[in-house]
């Protein structure tokens, strides 16, 4: 008798494991494709520069890590300066300019995401600075 109850007793642990098991595997699939698809989906942004004496803008591109985004840079740019660029997944849309005047310089950006801004700073002084980086609108 006390060997059954055993075999018993294994076959419903055995049991709940398996369907246990099955639950988690069927929570980590959906995250794992919620990660998938933040880190694959593609969106929109549109950098702002303006100001006076601005040298460089650099801004932030697809291609890159997070950690180490892939950057452009523009030397002595006509302003106001626009530029929409498609990112993906995580990477934060970025942009700094980068200002010097010996009589004052100014600089100011904005980073817009579906007609929203989502990061806006300025700065002034005889080198002037505004980095504007943002999250990633698409990640959540």
């Amino acid at each position: 008798m006390n060997r059954i109850s055993r075999s018993i007793a294994s076959a419903l642990v055995a049991g709940g494991l398996a369907l246990g098991l099955g639950a988690c595997s069927q929570i980590t699939d959906e995250a794992t494709k919620q990660v998938e698809k933040e880190v694959n989906e593609q969106y929109e942004v549109t950098y702002e520069v303006t100001g006076k004496g601005v040298d460089s803008i650099d801004y932030h591109v697809d291609g890159g890590e997070p950690a180490k985004p892939k950057i452009e840079t523009v030397q002595k740019p006509t302003l106001p300066w626009k530029k929409t660029v498609k990112l993906r997944g995580i990477l934060p849309p970025g942009v700094i300019p980068v200002a010097a005047d010996a009589t004052g310089a100014e600089v100011a950006c904005k980073i817009i995401y579906q007609g929203k801004v989502i990061e806006e700073k300025s700065g002034k002084g005889l080198a002037a600075a505004a980095g504007c980086i943002a999250v990633s609108p698409v990640a959540g």
